[in-house]
């Protein structure tokens, strides 16, 4: 395996030379590609034939036929004329960041959302590298009788059946997008308020989903360990439920095509009440991570500089010695109100219940307690309480309910004016 870096790339100029690397072998580890080599291949200048120059491209050959390579992975993004050369110079398959990301998402996918957004990212990736990767494109195909002038090439052909699919997958993609609507919709009439995990893969979200609401999700030291979206109920201290969103890694240089197919999964996201912006506080490129973290949720439309929900988790401070993680634990008590962070180990449960304190606290802040007293023979209000409120007390005293709830803003006249509430004291 070998790897281009080029410091044109500004977002990864500022990375760790080092944990890229790492990172690239994880990505090959991950869809389980043995690792032959894995070196840095410094260059001064991008060629536009070949991406690295004739005397580097020369001595990754000789490796390659040294070491009987079957494919070469290029940690940078190539245009389709350099894979074809790379290709041809090394005989060898060769696959660019994109190409091998795609590649651990089709693996990965497991859901039918899933596979479909997956084969729409690949579809739009792959309609662009037909003069690459086709054997046939150079045939033509007779025109209809009427037809004067050469036929239609079989490239255009291939294009269109492709343009075809990726019309009927992004269709689908649009019905998927409707039943999670639906869905949302009943969250909301049972008045459940999401929390979203976000993060950089490998950062410890999906132990920390089980951690928060003791599920199993599939959590292991491996990029894109999950892909699919997973939503469980979340119980809060003091009895409150919400729904906890699990949601795919981000990565540096995210793919643009993933990131748009993505966006029916990503959604939860863009609805969450609070977003977790969970990080590997322990990894040498964890202010990296979190640029491109935030990189993309601005892709999103979401501010992480912006707003009250969005919540900081230093995760994995299980790796520091008891010295350090005070030291963390100073740095955290500096930050602005308004941007938090909540130093927690997924694997040992330190620090977990004040996370879950805090997430409590962000959603109370929007809803207003309220004090009411109903007839117990009321059944149709009680209910409709029960679907449109958050029920905190109810007591039967003779003939009627004392109950404390809490609402939206948008429900409090609601709940004021049928059955008489009035807010709770501060």
């Amino acid at each position: 395996m070998r790897r281009g870096d080029a410091d044109a790339q500004t977002n990864d100029a500022v990375r760790d030379s080092d944990a890229r690397l790492d990172e690239a072998a994880g990505l090959a580890r991950a869809i389980d590609l043995t690792v032959v080599e894995a070196v840095i291949a410094p260059i001064s200048q991008i060629r536009p034939a070949t991406y690295l120059g004739k005397g580097k491209v020369e001595e990754i050959g000789g490796l390659i036929a040294g070491h009987d390579i079957e494919l070469v992975v290029m940690d940078c993004a190539l245009s389709p004329i350099q894979q074809r050369n790379l290709e041809k110079a090394w005989n060898t398959k060769v696959l660019d960041r994109t190409g091998l990301i795609l590649e651990i998402f089709g693996r990965r996918a497991k859901t039918k959302e899933g596979s479909l957004q997956v084969e729409l990212a690949h579809l739009n990736y792959q309609r662009s590298r037909l003069v690459r990767s086709w054997t046939h494109l150079e045939r033509q195909r007779g025109g209809f009788g009427f037809m004067g002038g050469p036929g239609e090439t079989q490239i255009e052909a291939d294009r269109r059946l492709i343009g075809d699919r990726i019309t009927r997958l992004e269709n689908e993609i649009k019905k998927v997008q409707a039943t999670r609507r639906l869905h949302r919709a009943g969250r909301q009439r049972v008045p459940y308020r999401v929390v979203a995990l976000v993060g950089y893969t490998n950062a410890g979200k999906s132990t920390l989903f089980n951690r928060l609401t003791r599920a199993e999700v599939q959590a292991a030291d491996m990029l894109f360990a999950t892909l699919d979206p997973t939503l469980r109920a979340l119980s809060l201290p003091h009895g409150g439920k919400a729904m906890l969103s699990d949601t795919v890694g981000f990565i540096s240089n995210l793919p643009t095509q993933l990131v748009a197919a993505f966006r029916a999964t990503l959604e939860e996201v863009l609805e969450a009440d609070i977003i977790l912006h969970v990080r590997d506080i322990s990894h040498e490129d964890a202010e990296a991570q979190e640029r491109d973290v935030d990189a993309v949720l601005r892709q999103l439309g979401i501010d992480p500089e912006a707003g009250a929900r969005l919540l900081e988790v230093w995760n994995k401070i299980d790796r520091f010695d008891p010295e350090e993680r005070e030291n963390l634990r100073n740095i955290a008590a500096r930050r602005p109100p308004e941007r938090p962070c909540f130093l927690v180990s997924a694997e040992t449960g330190e620090g977990i219940e004040a996370l879950l304190i805090a997430i409590e606290d962000r959603l109370a802040a929007t809803r207003i307690t309220l004090d009411l007293s109903i007839e117990a023979s009321d059944g149709a209000g009680i209910s409709w309480l029960h679907r449109n409120a958050e029920v905190l007390t109810k007591e039967l005293h003779d003939d009627h309910f004392d109950m404390t709830v809490r609402v939206d803003e948008t429900k409090r006249d609601i709940v004021v004016s049928r059955f008489g509430a009035v807010p709770r004291a501060a």
